[in-house]
């Protein structure tokens, strides 16, 4: 039987970073709404792993949440009115706020702002 070898040890983090976690939130969201099924995330996810991996890409952490990352907006622009144009605007959006946010301000995003 399996067991830890210290079962009183912390875990360690399953995510690096807070976007790694809002990635699988938004999927999980998306297909409790019914927005796509979780066999389409599954397969969409998969495939983008297998592109991943098919150009060279390291087996870390990091590429499995960019392929994450690049399923669920390939999802969300099949399955909801976003547009591959709309989620490059808001990149872009978010590109501007971020860079002319003072460090230690929140960044503040606002629909069509242009900063």
């Amino acid at each position: 039987m399996f067991r830890p070898d210290d079962p009183l040890k912390p875990r360690d983090p399953v995510f690096d970073e807070a976007w790694q976690a809002q990635v699988l939130a938004i999927a999980d969201t998306l297909v409790q709404a019914g927005r796509f099924s979780a066999t389409d995330w599954a397969d969409t996810l998969g495939a983008e792993l297998r592109a991943a991996q098919a150009g060279g890409q390291p087996d870390t952490t990091e590429t499995y949440y960019l392929a994450a990352l690049a399923a669920l907006e390939k999802l969300a622009t099949t399955a909801t009115d976003l547009t591959p144009s709309d989620l490059t605007s808001r990149k872009e959006e978010w590109a501007r706020a971020y860079l002319h946010t003072p460090h230690g301000d929140p960044v503040l995003l606002t629909r069509g702002q242009d900063r």
